[in-house]
């Protein structure tokens, strides 16, 4: 199974005109037509309509909305409906609320908030998934099912204790096993019954944070069993739309890197990925980068739907920036670059009360297709109709990975030490950005994904090491290739114990190094780091983390300047095989981060055509008939001139370039540029 089957990039996003009296739904369908929107995302939270009492169902009103859509030409994108329960459910059955970290019972009046592994919640979320497709699988404009919406949370009730339980015993088998992989030998908290096992909670007196306690096995396991709980949730509702369904897309919409749930562990599951686009602000590009590219390796480089982004504001946060003129279509244009095959917003016309009133939307209140906003959904829509279907199941002909990994990002967070302040995403973060400014196509990928085929691997904050992870790293560096990872890396196996053996573990023979201890400090404290000599020696600065690196056989390419430790190795390189080990053992800052990626870069020819241009991005996709599309996004706020490496034809304009000629991008302009063969 893969994506929908569409003739272009879908375009459109979250229509929910229960909200309105039908008299506006024709308004709307007007104001698509001239916006160029061709698919609507329906019934993510119609659970109440459509299931007004357990044993009433109602499909009126969604059959009015799927058949005026369909008549309208649109695609759809059909919503199982149980995004949130309704509020009868949970007055007749109170157990399907979730209990938080702290022990309190929430009740009913938020959307994230049914218990994973309620029987009541999955017997009845089901059999709703199962009524929905039944109607609609013979509906020719349903390209796709929608099951569920941005799962996430965690409960910790004594439904989800006895989950856990369940969960543990498959895991381990044996008492025995689990005790040994939770280190119980510690304070005495050896079980000797199943029962005895409670989830994490700030209610034991080894509370630690907002999410686990001092025994780290069992918080890293519970985080492990809630993204299960809830994929379980999925999987049966998607089985029950199979039953009528057999071969119509099913997805979810993702959160992109978000903390509870692992996404990896999910991907099977899913038909084809899509997600949720959010930026916290405007100079969000790089991280959106990194996160297309997370999304686009969850099914192995198959290109995923961008499921919802704001055309305008948020409402959500704190603060909630407008998007400045020309930054949605960016963004969007971003999105396709790294492996994007829809376009859709949330929401397409302004909901009129409660906490998303004030949320961007392509239609707002008044229902005018003269405001900005509504003029540059117009326009991107008319580039995405001229672009066709050009892009449509292109890939990413990446030569280098970053790996992400959910466990090390568990397993580091709730560690007591070295230090609560180095955050995994930070880290990782750090490390894409230096490779995004280098314009390099990657993949970003899971620790069990198939290496053999890049010649870079990136594995900042590399703190778990599972299975023959360290051999296919050593494979990757025996073949010529080069592996670089950072401080924090090899420290545990799968359950959490560390190595008994230096750090980093099993990467010491790969690193050339060996660690005996590590220096924590606060953010105010720097130590000065000295990367490279002669005409290439650059100072930068470290902060947060300091091991104190003893070569094994590495090379120093950087050195500490300060504190009793100045003089000694701060970024080493190992010669393995035909390539190289690279090991970071500082918190350095984006220009030493830079510094050093380039040097692992520079000799695999893996540099974008512009990686000295700030600011302008660089992406190519594949598409299925071999064509190459180039996609170059100015992410400034003033134009910039390139000279073109390569001729071809802009699919937006329609204009020529050649080989050596002139390439001006306005101010956060795009160009697609399908190159000559």
């Amino acid at each position: 199974m893969s994506l929908p089957v569409t003739a272009k990039v879908p375009f459109g996003g979250d229509y929910n005109p229960e909200q309105w009296p039908e008299d506006v739904w024709k308004q709307d369908h007007r104001l698509f037509d001239s916006a160029r929107i061709d698919l609507v995302t329906l019934g993510v939270f119609d659970w109440a309509l459509t299931q007004p009492a357990e044993d009433v169902y109602d499909f009126s009103l969604l059959d009015r909305i799927v058949e005026r859509a369909a008549a309208e030409g649109r695609g759809i994108c059909l919503a199982t409906g149980t995004g949130a329960h309704p509020a009868w459910l949970a007055t007749a059955y109170p157990e399907v609320t979730r209990t938080d970290f702290e022990g309190r019972k929430r009740r009913f009046g938020q959307r994230h908030n049914s218990c994973p592994s309620s029987p009541v919640y999955r017997r009845l979320s089901v059999e709703l998934a199962r009524r929905v497709a039944r109607r609609y699988a013979d509906t020719p404009a349903v390209v796709a099912w929608h099951v569920g919406n941005e799962y996430g949370g965690a409960c910790y009730c004594e439904l989800c204790a006895a989950g856990f339980r369940v969960w543990l015993r498959n895991r381990y088998g044996t008492l025995d096993d689990l005790n040994a992989a939770w280190y119980t030998t510690f304070w005495s908290h050896t079980f000797t019954d199943w029962d005895q096992i409670e989830p994490p909670s700030a209610l034991t007196e080894h509370w630690r944070g907002p999410d686990h306690t001092a025994f780290q096995g069992i918080t890293l396991d519970y985080l492990r069993f809630s993204s299960d709980a809830m994929l379980t949730n999925f999987h049966d509702e998607k089985a029950a739309i199979r039953e009528s369904s057999p071969t119509l897309p099913v997805t979810t919409n993702f959160m992109g890197m978000y903390r509870p749930i692992d996404y990896h562990r999910w991907a099977a599951h899913l038909d084809f990925a899509s997600w949720d686009n959010y930026p916290p602000d405007d100079e969000s590009a790089a991280r959106m980068a990194l996160t297309h590219d997370l999304m686009r390796g969850l099914k192995g480089g198959q290109p995923f739907w961008l499921m919802e982004q704001s055309p305008g504001v948020t409402a959500c946060r704190d603060v909630n920036p407008l998007k400045r003129p020309g930054l949605m279509r960016l963004w969007s244009w971003q999105a396709v670059a790294h492996g994007a095959d829809a376009v859709l917003f949330f929401q397409l016309r302004a909901s009129r009360g409660a906490s998303e009133k004030y949320h961007g939307a392509v239609i707002g209140h008044a229902g005018r297709s003269d405001t900005r906003v509504f003029r540059e959904v117009a326009e991107l829509g008319a580039e995405l109709d001229r672009l066709g279907s050009a892009s449509l199941g292109a890939r990413t002909p990446a030569r280098v990975a970053l790996l992400f990994d959910w466990d090390s990002w568990w397993a580091l967070e709730i560690s007591d030490g070295p230090s609560r302040l180095v955050r995994y995403q930070e880290v990782v973060l750090a490390y894409h950005r230096a490779l995004w400014d280098a314009g390099v196509d990657l993949d970003v990928v899971a620790v069990t994904a198939d290496l053999s085929g890049y010649d870079v691997v990136v594995a900042p904050a590399l703190h778990m090491l599972k299975g023959d992870l360290p051999q296919r790293l050593e494979d990757v560096a025996a073949r010529g290739g080069s592996v670089l990872t950072t401080y924090l890396s090899g420290r545990v196996d799968e359950n959490d114990q560390a190595f008994l053996m230096d750090v980093p573990g099993p990467l010491g023979q790969l690193m050339g190094v060996r660690v005996d201890e590590w220096d924590a400090r606060g953010p105010e404290v720097v130590n000065p780091v000295r990367l490279g000599d002669g005409a290439g020696q650059v100072d930068v600065e470290a902060r947060l983390l300091f091991e104190l690196v003893i070569p094994q056989g590495a090379q120093v390419v950087g050195t500490y300047q300060a504190d009793f430790y100045a003089g000694t190795p701060a970024v080493t390189r190992n010669s393995f095989g035909d390539g190289d080990g690279w090991y970071v053992a500082a918190g350095l800052d984006q220009e030493g981060v830079s510094w050093v990626v380039r040097q692992v870069l520079a000799r695999h020819d893996v540099l974008g055509p512009y990686p000295d241009v700030a600011d302008l991005e660089s992406a190519v996709r594949v598409a299925p008939d071999g064509s190459r599309l180039l996609f170059l996004l100015n992410h400034r706020a003033d134009p910039v001139e390139v000279t073109a490496r390569r001729g071809g034809v802009d699919l937006l304009t329609g204009d020529r370039t050649v080989t050596g000629s002139t390439v001006r991008l306005p101010a956060y302009g795009v160009v697609v540029l399908k190159e000559d063969w």
